[in-house]
């Protein structure tokens, strides 16, 4: 088989309609644009337009906000923590860090940093140096001989 020589399923596209190209087309004179009129036109994009009507989206009030001092931290749970370690894909030896976490492919991008979090269970000693932890994680990682240090000045300041 080669490229030249591959197929649709018969019935699978259908040829788009030519509009505007005699009576005799079925789809001719006006080309199934009714008659006259600025929708009959090109161009015309009005899809809010309720006649000179306040349009819906308009009459409705807007809602919340966007704070840009939140943060946006990486959660990852301790299981995932111990499935990287199993896979060869940490160090146990070296600090647990953005940057290992995103080497070890545990996290996709870096965001404001990392919090862990308590599901799952840590067999191995590790040394985290992460923006955030919950309490169950910090009694985990110390509970398996572990260390957690937070790191300050990750977040921005208001």
């Amino acid at each position: 088989m080669k490229l030249n020589e591959i197929t649709d399923n018969p019935g699978a596209s259908k040829s788009r309609m030519r509009v505007g190209r005699g009576i005799g087309s079925g789809k001719g004179k006006t080309g199934g644009r009714g008659v006259k009129g600025q929708k009959a036109r090109t161009g015309v994009a009005i899809k809010g337009f309720e006649g000179g009507q306040m349009p819906l989206h308009r009459r409705l009030p807007k809602r919340g906000f966007y704070n840009p001092f939140s943060t946006h931290y990486n959660e990852v749970n301790l299981g995932r923590i111990q499935q990287a370690l199993d896979a060869g894909k940490l160090d146990a030896n070296a600090p647990v860090t953005v940057e290992a976490l995103l080497a070890a492919g545990v996290v996709t991008r870096p965001r404001d940093g990392v919090k862990i979090l308590g599901q799952g269970e840590l067999k191995t000693k590790l040394a985290f140096e992460v923006s955030a932890a919950s309490k169950s994680a910090v009694a985990a990682i110390e509970g398996a001989g572990g260390t957690v240090k937070l790191l300050a000045g990750e977040t921005p300041a208001p």
